[in-house]
């Protein structure tokens, strides 16, 4: 297409009925969600019985909204733990990852950053299978050599977290070291011969070029944390964040609860986003 010349009305159309399609594909399902979060059903699906807050506000025998349902509530504490938890160490091991990737060079580094890549093609279930049988078989050899009982090394939050861990902080370290190839290092150079020390230099100039990649690496670790379920489902105890705990009550028969709390983290969702949007310095 050469954007000087005018475009016939076939492809106009065709992009225009293109768009409308592809955001139909990705709103209707969730449009769906949203209305039926409002039914007064005990059913999440058609037919539409009448307009109701219940999923939200209730607190009767027959009937528990999304703010009295206890379980729900401490599910998604849970999975903002643990997703601070992986978007902290991803973010901050990350950097160090990108400065290790971009800056050094040491025999095998095509290797260490082929391997690097290697848990974001593993399927998230192996991923999980794997860390759980690699950390019981710690946790039993300590306790049959020294008796030593390792219950971080059990399922749980801990390897929930590390778990997610594993491959969150490879895409973390691709979108930092990303921005940090692109920096250039003249400007440290010349901080140096101004008298600057190394910290110095990292604190005003080399993080603050970094900070938008930082920032955006956290939000998205924190998203593909919250989200997550393959992984975490191998991993988890007693805990359950909200993805594993939304996965048993489908299995056991669906309620518009679940509705009202997809409804409600569409919402936190489309919020930051947007707060994310009207922050970002515009260019002049």
């Amino acid at each position: 297409m050469i954007p000087s010349l005018p475009d016939s009305k076939f492809l106009t159309r065709g992009r225009a009925v293109y768009v409308t399609l592809f955001f139909l594909f990705l709103l209707l399902p969730l449009s769906v969600v949203a209305v039926f979060a409002f039914n007064n059903s005990l059913f999440p699906t058609p037919p539409w019985k009448g307009f109701t807050f219940d999923w939200f506000i209730a607190h009767t025998d027959d009937r528990t909204g999304l703010f009295f349902d206890t379980a729900l509530l401490t599910s998604i504490w849970v999975s903002c733990k643990v997703a601070f938890w992986v978007t902290v160490l991803s973010v901050t091991i990350g950097t160090g990852n990108a400065f290790l990737l971009e800056r050094a060079q040491f025999p095998g580094k095509s290797i260490l950053t082929t391997m690097m890549l290697v848990p974001l093609v593993i399927p998230g279930v192996i991923l999980g299978i794997s860390i759980l049988s690699f950390a019981s078989q710690i946790a039993n050899f300590a306790y049959d050599q020294w008796e030593l009982e390792l219950e971080w090394l059990r399922p749980g939050l801990p390897l929930v977290v590390a778990g997610q861990f594993s491959y969150i902080v490879t895409i973390a370290t691709l979108t930092i070291a990303a921005r940090l190839k692109r920096f250039d290092e003249s400007l440290e150079e010349a901080a140096l011969n101004l008298g600057a020390s190394r910290f110095a230099i990292l604190r005003t100039i080399t993080l603050p070029y970094l900070k938008p990649a930082i920032i955006g690496s956290g939000a998205v670790a924190f998203l593909l944390s919250f989200e997550n379920f393959n992984t975490t489902l191998m991993l988890v105890g007693s805990d359950n964040p909200l993805t594993v705990l939304m996965y048993g009550r489908m299995r056991e028969g669906a309620s518009p609860v679940l509705n009202a709390v997809s409804l409600l983290l569409m919402m936190v969702s489309g919020i930051a986003v947007a707060l994310m949007y009207f922050r970002k310095p515009r260019q002049k």
